[in-house]
């Protein structure tokens, strides 16, 4: 039986934790984190200890803010997380070439793009056949995708990387004998473009197996919108709600909450459901199956959306004044269901949750999310309050976007410091491990707690913080801070409370 279906099984009878741990957040000689060595050892760490679920952020292609959620394609992996050694070990790439790179610039992206263009060159002269004839199975499997995408970012490249609905009008609209003819042109780019997410899936896939055989389940995060300069919306302009001229009337994101008084304004490009619909949800279908070809466990991220989705006027500066626009997230997720089975989904259902939105989670059994962080506020119903919690849930000490537990814990009050461990019944403990333990304790099957939290981080460590776009998404550790008394801490919670 494979992994994924035993996943299905189990859930949510078998109790598990995981680790929040973006990639990029890995330990390693480079720029960031990638899917080396460090990798490897990390899925040995989670073996150790008796974690079984690693969880990440997207993998995609980010802007220049470098954000995981906002991406150039909704199925390309990101170039950045190639490991260097792994092509080296292949023979494609020299170790002097790399050293000599590294020596010369100090901006990773232009060593990346300099080193997988040597490597391309490598392959082609040093490759198996039994490899060469991988790749071209693999530029068949994933033309759907892989051609637009190829082209987009050749494209892109002799725009001077401008924005797709910024190129010319034949380019921007897509004129067929334009394209052809850019094609041929820019073949050499569009192959080496095709060779990156070729190495980028055998190294992602191998990193998979070897977690699966030390019993890891990998849980991956798919953004519910895209971004609008995207290889998705420059070839699907017809899934989106685009004017005439390929600009947007309307925007996605959310109203004032928890972490905006005037709300998020994402700025992606909102669906054309009825089109969707119609097609049978075509392009969903493909997005989807990407993605569980990669991970054993799938988050959407901001649910909410597939029942109603905040629209914004394009003109609004702030998210404010917006209204939620209905979706067909039943039909869609009867399709999902339809098309590949039961599917170990959960639902990121936080925000601003209705009643419809709970209705719709419910009816098709997805797990959702507790947050610990959210927990004592407001009185003895609050969902997030351990109390509260269901089996078929997924808890976290905070996600992503909260402030580490110990660095919000800190900024708490006297007084609300002690309304929580009077809840806790006065343990021992101190933060954020006060809060673990809460979270591996709860009746929810599995607990995640993210990597700043076992490593007892303060706020100088969070990942993002929602609403800024400068000094995010950068944070690593070292292995240095992994240690044996935090590791044996770690697996004694976890047999405490059954989650091995």
């Amino acid at each position: 039986m494979e992994l994924c279906d035993r996943v299905l099984l189990e859930m949510p009878d078998k109790r598990r934790a995981g680790i929040l741990l973006h990639i990029t957040s890995l330990p390693g000689s480079y720029c960031n984190g990638d899917l080396g060595k460090e990798a490897y050892q990390f899925v040995d760490f989670l073996n150790d200890t008796g974690i079984s679920v690693w969880q990440t952020l997207p993998l995609g292609i980010p802007h220049e803010d470098g954000s995981p959620y906002q991406c150039l394609s909704a199925h390309a992996g990101n170039p950045a997380l190639i490991s260097l050694e792994w092509l080296q070990e292949k023979s494609w790439l020299s170790a002097s070439a790399i050293s000599e790179k590294f020596d010369q610039y100090s901006c990773q992206g232009l060593i990346k793009k300099d080193l997988l263009a040597q490597a391309f060159q490598g392959f082609q002269f040093n490759a198996e056949p039994s490899e060469k004839s991988d790749f071209k199975q693999f530029c068949l499997d994933k033309a759907d995708w892989l051609d637009d995408f190829a082209l987009f970012l050749a494209l892109k490249q002799q725009f001077d990387q401008k924005g797709w609905f910024d190129w010319p009008d034949d380019f921007r609209d897509r004129n067929k004998q334009s394209l052809k003819e850019a094609s041929k042109r820019l073949s050499a780019h569009i192959e080496a473009v095709k060779f990156e997410q070729f190495v980028f899936f055998q190294q992602w896939h191998q990193l998979r197996d070897y977690a699966n055989q030390k019993g890891v389940l990998l849980f991956g995060d798919i953004p519910i919108f895209v971004a609008y300069d995207s290889a998705e919306v420059w070839a699907h302009p017809e899934v989106f709600k685009l004017n005439e001229d390929k600009s947007m009337s309307v925007v996605a994101g959310v109203p004032p909450d928890y972490f905006s008084e005037t709300g998020q304004r994402w700025g992606n490009p909102h669906f054309d459901w009825l089109y969707l619909e119609r097609t049978g949800f075509q392009w969903w279908m493909e997005r989807m199956q990407t993605q569980l070809e990669m991970f054993d466990i799938v988050r959407i991220d901001h649910f909410r959306g597939l029942e109603a989705a905040w629209e914004i006027p394009e003109e609004e500066p702030t998210a404010i004044n917006g209204t939620w626009v209905k979706a067909p997230g039943e039909a869609l997720l009867n399709t999902f269901k339809e098309t590949f089975g039961s599917t170990p989904l959960v639902a990121e259902d936080l925000g601003v949750i209705t009643d419809e939105v709970e209705a719709l989670r419910d009816q098709f059994e997805l797990p959702g999310m507790k947050i610990l962080q959210f927990a004592f506020d407001g009185g003895t119903d609050n969902p997030y309050l351990p109390h509260n919690h269901t089996r078929n849930s997924v808890v976290y000490t905070g996600t992503h976007d909260n402030d580490t537990t110990l660095g919000w814990f800190e900024g708490l009050s006297d007084q609300e410091k002690h309304h929580i461990y009077e809840y806790l019944g006065f343990p021992q403990t101190t933060m954020p491990y006060t809060l673990i333990h809460a979270a591996f304790e709860s009746i929810a099957y599995l607990a995640v707690v993210p990597m700043q939290d076992v490593l007892e981080l303060g706020s100088e460590d969070r990942m993002n913080t929602p609403g800024t776009i400068e000094g995010n998404w950068g944070w690593r550790f070292s292995w240095e801070q992994v240690t044996e008394e935090k590791s044996n801490r770690l697996a004694h919670l976890v047999d405490l409370f059954d989650r091995r």
